[in-house]
């Protein structure tokens, strides 16, 4: 009994009720049949592509009620201790061109030269 990608990988997650890697996703939908090499071409080109594109779209409300997640959440804001605090006031390190040096002769020029 084959289905779709998409399907066959939700049927794998519900089953193992945990977080899994999508080579293992792939392992056990073929071991148990939802998968078929033989009649479905690409599986794992298809299998990538039909996770990537579930993973980008937003879940319906009444999947994320179902989910036990808050329907609204706050913005994120910058951590005040630890180290992330201090990466949002860290200076960018310096480009390549002025770590290596200028390959120009510079010259000092005074306020008044003399003439020669």
């Amino acid at each position: 009994m084959t289905v779709n990608f998409l399907d066959a990988a939700v049927k794998v997650l519900e089953e193992q009720g945990k977080p899994l890697h999508w080579t293992v996703i792939q392992d056990i939908a073929l071991q148990r049949g939802y998968l078929d090499p033989f009649t479905q071409q690409d599986i794992r080109k298809h299998l990538l592509a039909a996770l990537s594109k579930a993973a980008r779209q937003p879940r319906p409300p009444a999947i994320r009620a179902a989910s036990g997640e808050r329907c609204s959440r706050s913005i994120a804001a910058m951590p005040r201790a630890g180290p992330a605090a201090s990466m949002a006031n860290a200076g960018h390190q310096p480009d390549a061109s002025r770590t290596r040096g200028s390959s120009q002769m510079v010259t000092t020029v005074s306020v008044n030269p003399t003439a020669n």
